[in-house]
């Protein structure tokens, strides 16, 4: 049935310092770093993109990126769709407590693109550049695969998804001998600190091993874990949203942990050495702008990405 691409590019990036770090151009022809995820996923074969958005920011989204997508998944016979994440698309029975503001996660990000997912799917942040061995990796694995709970990730190394600019948010993995994923523990507030020549990744005061397995929020998974989804989602709100009505998430890395934990899932862990950056906050724009430089130059893009295809 093909792969699909899941993009969840509904958030507006608190830490950003304002505006939408999504529409950030950081290529030098103007484009963003979801136009190089969505390239990479193209050129190796998937056939549908999914975009989660917001009603608010759509209009701005197509005409800054959507429309041009279009235009080259048209020609590439790959099917695009608009998927929209609001605070108000909740079960039957549940409301939105009075007061809240943040959005409920990446969860139901995945749920709310679940009417346009009939196939093995990719989900993955907008504003993340993963490379073009995850993809790779990802698209294969998913089409040999024949169980319907297994899933599939790419690691990367910790020390190379650290922002100079201030903390990020981590899943630092245990993973078996055998490259399974044993555990994830989503780690907030880490950050890069340099001693003595030494670089150390710390987080609320804990070091953590800077050559840890970390993932990015990048998944390979089936299409019957949606269902999965769904029903964990009502329990997260029967029980999460009780005892933290203004802040509770429902988080990928949190619902796979808790699978593991059960046993219901596996999650094969696939090894990368492609450079990952992305933008957390403002100053991180000059990272990505100097890494995406240097992949033109090593041949792996274009100067204008769609040459040849727009």
């Amino acid at each position: 049935m093909g792969t699909a691409l899941v993009i969840m590019a509904a958030g507006m990036g608190s830490r950003f310092g304002g505006g939408t770090k999504q529409f950030e151009p950081v290529g030098p022809s103007g484009e963003i770093i979801m136009e190089y995820s969505i390239f990479d996923a193209i050129e190796i074969g998937f056939t549908k993109i999914v975009f989660v958005i917001r009603h608010d920011i759509e209009e701005a989204f197509k005409s800054v990126v959507g429309s041009r997508i279009e235009r080259v998944c048209q020609k590439k016979g790959v099917e695009v769709c608009y998927a929209f994440q609001e605070l108000d698309c909740l079960p039957e029975g549940f409301s939105v407590p009075e007061g809240r503001t943040k959005p409920w996660g990446t969860g139901q990000a995945v749920i709310a693109a679940s009417p346009f997912i009939k196939e093995s799917f990719v989900v993955i942040n907008a504003d993340d550049y993963y490379g073009k061995t995850a993809f790779s990796q990802l698209h294969k694995f998913l089409n040999e695969n024949d169980k319907p709970f297994a899933f599939c990730m790419p690691a990367f190394v910790l020390k190379n998804t650290l922002s100079d600019n201030g903390p990020v948010t981590r899943g630092v993995c245990r993973v078996s001998a055998d490259g399974y994923l044993k555990d994830i523990c989503e780690t907030h507030d880490v950050e890069k600190i340099t001693e003595g020549g030494r670089v150390k990744a710390v987080a609320n005061g804990r070091e953590i091993d800077i050559n840890s397995h970390v993932s990015m929020n990048m998944w390979g998974l089936t299409p019957e874990f949606l269902e999965t989804l769904k029903s964990g989602f009502v329990e997260f709100l029967q029980l999460d949203v009780a005892d933290n009505p203004m802040k509770s998430e429902y988080l990928l890395p949190i619902i796979i942990a808790k699978y593991l934990a059960q046993g219901k899932i596996t999650v094969r862990v696939l090894e990368t050495e492609d450079k990952w950056f992305g933008i957390t906050h403002r100053e991180d724009k000059a990272t990505v702008e100097e890494g995406i430089r240097g992949l033109i130059a090593r041949g792996e893009y274009s100067e204008n990405l769609y040459d040849g295809t727009a």
